[in-house]
């Protein structure tokens, strides 16, 4: 089993910002969606739509921390991640694991949910 995509609903309002973050921070591509009942974009990474989001009424950004943490992405080019990060003013901290020589990268996209980058045999 593996992960087909991740799904975030929010009103368009804020589903815009968040579709122009990952566009900006991931390099995303806003491609391709069927039709459904709800507007929405799909993100793509190549010819995958990792990132769906979903216009909704009903959810809504929480102040306080939901159950589901983070989401992980695996990545190269730690310092093009960084610059991209920080020409969006976007604020991150970073921990590095010797074990596995992995850099890793967390912040939070403009709905609140967590994001954590991992780049292997990548260091600041």
């Amino acid at each position: 089993m593996q992960i087909d995509h991740i799904n975030i609903s929010a009103p368009m309002q804020l589903l815009e910002k968040v579709r122009d973050f990952y566009c900006a921070v991931f390099g995303l591509e806003d491609g391709f969606r069927p039709i459904f009942r709800q507007n929405g974009f799909w993100l793509y990474s190549g010819d995958k739509p990792i990132i769906h989001l979903s216009e909704s009424d009903v959810h809504i950004a929480s102040e306080g921390q939901g159950c589901l943490d983070h989401v992980a992405f695996r990545a190269s080019g730690l310092q093009a991640q960084i610059e991209r990060l920080e020409s969006q003013q976007v604020e991150y901290r970073s921990n590095h694991v010797p074990e596995l020589d992995l850099t890793q990268l967390f912040f939070r996209d403009p709905a609140g949910t967590g994001l954590e980058v991992n780049f292997l045999e990548e260091s600041l």
